[in-house]
């Protein structure tokens, strides 16, 4: 983009960014998750689908159900329901389970009920959401379980599938995590890239701060440390929240004491290095969250299948 024209845009959205509100949900709304499944099914050709014409003529009515295959936490009900509506928008389609709710292997999950050759057309896109976000809610779930007696809660990061982000989040949420931010416009971050910019001319923590403020006067500002002296400059210059990035559990302890005695304490998160074994050790040191990106880009699928029913 010509330098002119970023300035432009840039100028045009920094009109409004300052009424975005500190880390909000990311909604699912019904015009995306239409323009999802549309799209995903013109990638997977599904129109011209020349087995199923050639097998299943479109008015051979008949009906499907959706099998959980594996234990885990249901994810992506609206998306799937999508797929089958842009499919065929004649196609019935009944939930036997909702998002957020925890599977046993062999349970039904929807029943899709009419041409049969439209569901077999809208079969696999479905099935890659639904058992994608599924695994992400259970990868989630599982995290939080872990922590289960402390008060740390679980966020994610931005470390989404691009297009999906709205999505994954909302499974991170099924499974009973926090959502970060949603964007680079809705909270300050300022991470280790930008300290080094700013250390090229000859700035710091505490400039950083400053200009940050400045520029976001109603944003809640998080700042990435990771030494505990860190931590002490970021606090001292007033950061509302401070991330703790691969420090070793001697110093989130460190940071944690260090902070308890301040009367204006920012907020504490741990991330980096952060797995389902030891997520529980780290939250029980006292930080308010635990960030990781494992949970959504490396979730493993839920397994599900789709059957048709005989008879």
């Amino acid at each position: 983009m010509e330098q002119g024209r970023w300035s432009e845009r840039r100028g045009r959205e920094r009109s409004t960014m300052h009424t975005v509100s500190q880390y909000k949900l990311v909604p699912l709304q019904e015009a995306d998750l239409r323009r999802l499944a549309e799209s995903a099914l013109l990638e997977d050709r599904a129109w011209h689908d020349i087995t199923t014409d050639a097998l299943v003529p479109d008015d051979q009515p008949g009906r499907a159900v959706i099998i959980a295959k594996a234990e885990g936490v249901l994810a992506g009900m609206p998306v799937a329901r999508a797929v089958f509506a842009a499919a065929d928008a004649s196609l019935r389609w009944t939930a036997h389970a909702e998002d957020g709710s925890r599977l046993a292997s062999g349970d039904r999950v929807a029943t899709i009920e009419g041409s049969l050759a439209s569901v077999l057309r809208g079969e696999r896109v479905a099935l890659n959401y639904l058992t994608h976000l599924s695994g992400v809610a259970t990868a989630t779930a599982a995290v939080v379980k872990a922590m289960r007696g402390t008060s740390c809660r679980l966020r994610d990061t931005r470390k989404t599938l691009p297009g999906l982000r709205a999505l994954q989040k909302y499974a991170v949420r099924s499974g009973g995590g926090l959502n970060h931010r949603a964007s680079l416009a809705e909270g300050v971050l300022i991470k280790d890239n930008h300290l080094a910019a700013l250390r090229a001319r000859g700035l710091g923590i505490a400039e950083a701060m400053h200009l940050a403020r400045a520029a976001s006067p109603h944003m809640r500002i998080e700042i990435e440390v990771t030494t505990v002296p860190e931590a002490r400059q970021a606090a001292d210059a007033g950061a509302d929240e401070l991330l703790l990035d691969n420090m070793s559990l001697p110093q989130i302890r460190e940071v944690v004491a260090l902070m308890a005695g301040r009367e204006r304490r920012p907020a504490l998160e741990a991330s980096g290095g952060i797995t389902l074994e030891n997520a529980a050790e780290i939250a029980e040191t006292g930080v308010d969250y635990i960030s990781m990106g494992a949970i959504t880009h490396s979730a493993k699928a839920l397994d599900m299948s789709l059957e048709v029913e005989v008879g």
